[in-house]
């Protein structure tokens, strides 16, 4: 892992802990999120179309099994689904931006349940200047939740009719890859899920696209 990310990670894991470090802990993972946009953004620089949709190591068993597109795809995705629909229980960004249409995308769930050229065929529908749009408004609106949070919310747990509207919504698949996630996100309290949609899954992720862009250009 990325050292500086891991340490700005573990840092912000530290401080949202405790009460008098808890807005200072807010700010921690404001950087590490500005660090890792930056990542993303470098791609939508340096990249062309077909290393977007690459997917070199589509046999591997781990997240850099993907594409590029995909993974943006799929971070966000997450995102602005425990954002709205779990933490705040309000519209999601995707439906309010229109941007399955934008996107040009063939699925409005999370993509775990696609898999090898499944994934590949995905990535190359999408349309990835408006992909870029919706991962900044996703960021954007999830600060915004990040910044209003108080202290005492992080012990919220997530009412029990969340997982009905997550499956009334079908932003997660049946599927045995992806139906797990309705109970992992809702059992967890709200500091739970700052620590890993809105941070870590992100580094993942993000390193694992580093890895596929390394490959393609040995």
């Amino acid at each position: 892992m990325n050292k500086i990310w891991s340490e700005l990670n573990k840092t912000v894991q530290t401080q949202i802990r405790r009460k008098d470090t808890y807005k200072t802990g807010i700010d921690t993972i404001f950087d590490l999120r500005n660090q890792l946009m930056q990542t993303l953004v470098s791609f939508r620089d340096e990249l062309c179309r077909e290393d977007f949709d690459a997917i070199p190591f589509i046999n591997a068993d781990g997240y850099h099994s993907k594409t590029i597109a995909y993974s943006i795809w799929h971070i966000f995705r997450i995102e602005d689904i425990v954002a709205h629909t779990v933490i705040s229980g309000d519209e999601q960004v995707f439906f309010a931006g229109d941007y399955q249409g934008r996107i040009n995308s063939p699925i409005i769930t999370t993509g775990n349940e696609l898999v090898k050229q499944q994934i590949a065929e995905f990535s190359k529908q999408l349309n990835l200047r408006e992909l870029y749009s919706y991962i900044d408004e996703v960021r954007a609106s999830t600060d915004k939740i990040l910044e209003r949070l108080s202290y005492v919310e992080l012990k919220r747990k997530i009412p029990e009719e969340r997982k009905e509207d997550l499956k009334s919504l079908n932003v997660v698949s049946g599927d045995e890859n992806a139906i797990w996630l309705i109970d992992y996100w809702c059992n967890k309290d709200v500091r739970g899920l700052i620590q890993m949609p809105f941070s870590r899954h992100w580094i993942m992720h993000i390193e694992a696209c580093l890895r596929i862009k390394n490959k393609i250009h040995a």
